[in-house]
């Protein structure tokens, strides 16, 4: 598979990176690439270009509608620390609380989801379009590409043997909780951090990822975090978890809210933000589209990733937590991390199971 990959992978570590002086022309350029992939992501998705398939009978990717603005869910984030908003949810363990799989759990069984899409012919998930290395479209091959995608084709392989049997629907952050419970897509899958506000709405996965929330900055900001930015405008995604962070951080920074990363990241260049708040996992994807840039800060609470699944569909969780546990001790998470994201590996998230 041809892969879009502007930049090395990884970003480097605070600190250790010498710092490059940023010419007009090549801020210029930088501006102008990430202008022109969100662009062109837009319009492939609109149009509904190839999905990842091969194979003429997978179906095409369904571009994702607009949905009207939601109040951002609280982290239910058990690391949460100081300049996070507090969680309105009860108490939970989100490291525990997906279903067991049964002995069995693998087997399309007759009556179950898996049947019902099989019988379909392809799975639907919802992914991001614009998150670089997890999901994202790219305009090269007419492909969905990413770590998160590797996680769908899993899934995928386990019910048809072919991993292109996809269909992808594009999807923003509000999108996702409706989208998957009223059947528009079968599974979630966008760097879908697990809260216990969320799991009062979708079922989850157990954790396959768990980055951690972050800021990132220009290399020439003095910035070392949310405490060095009040009354300094910082961007996150609509309806994401960092904008509680923001929101909560005692130094009073000034939230702005965008429906993309990507478009963060251009007006972080165009010097309309002075930083960005996600997952450090989706920091060192812009990191690496703009090397004029740098992570900071301490962490301000982990975000472990699941693939969201409607409550009515039990069985489906216990089969996507079977494949999960396969991918795990196939050693196909590790080849995929290093493909995607780079070295160094870290320890498969613990998992544990609420039943």
């Amino acid at each position: 598979m041809n892969r879009f990959d502007p930049q090395p992978r990884g970003p480097h570590p605070a600190g250790t990176r010498s710092t490059p002086t940023r010419p007009a022309a090549t801020r210029a350029r930088l501006r102008a690439a990430v202008l022109t992939l969100a662009a062109l992501t837009a319009m492939a998705v609109a149009a509904g270009c190839a999905a990842p398939a091969q194979s003429p009978s997978t179906p095409a990717p369904v571009a994702g509608g607009s949905a009207a603005a939601q109040a951002p869910a609280a982290s239910g984030s058990p690391a949460a620390s100081a300049g996070t908003a507090a969680s309105t949810s009860a108490p939970c363990n989100v490291y525990a609380s997906s279903l067991q799989p049964l002995p069995g759990s693998l087997q399309v069984t007759p009556g179950s989801f898996m049947a019902t899409i099989k019988k379909r012919g392809y799975l639907i998930a919802g992914v991001d379009a614009n998150t670089y290395r997890f999901e994202y479209f790219n305009p090269r091959n007419g492909n969905f590409e990413g770590f998160d995608i590797d996680m769908i084709r899993a899934v995928a392989q386990a019910i048809f043997g072919d991993p292109n049997k996809v269909q992808y629907k594009a999807l923003t952050n509000d999108e996702r909780i409706p989208d998957v419970n009223d059947g528009t897509v079968d599974i979630v899958a966008h760097t879908y951090t697990i809260t216990c506000t969320r799991l009062k709405q979708v079922r989850f996965s157990t954790v396959y990822l768990d980055p951690h929330r972050r800021v990132l900055v220009l290399d020439s900001s003095h910035a070392n975090g949310l405490n060095d930015l009040g009354g300094q405008k910082v961007c996150a995604t609509t309806g994401s978890d960092a904008i509680g962070s923001i929101e909560g951080a005692p130094s009073h920074p000034k939230l702005v809210t965008l429906p993309h990363i990507t478009d963060c990241l251009v007006e972080l260049q165009q010097g309309q933000v002075a930083a960005i708040c996600s997952d450090d996992s989706i920091l060192a994807s812009l990191l690496a589209q703009d090397p004029y840039t740098k992570i900071v800060g301490p962490p301000l609470a982990d975000e472990p990733y699941g693939l969201a699944i409607a409550n009515k569909n039990s069985d489906f969780v216990r089969f996507v937590n079977a494949v999960l546990q396969n991918v795990r001790t196939s050693g196909a998470w590790k080849a995929d991390y290093i493909n995607w994201i780079g070295g160094p590996v870290p320890q498969w998230p613990t998992v544990g199971y609420a039943s």
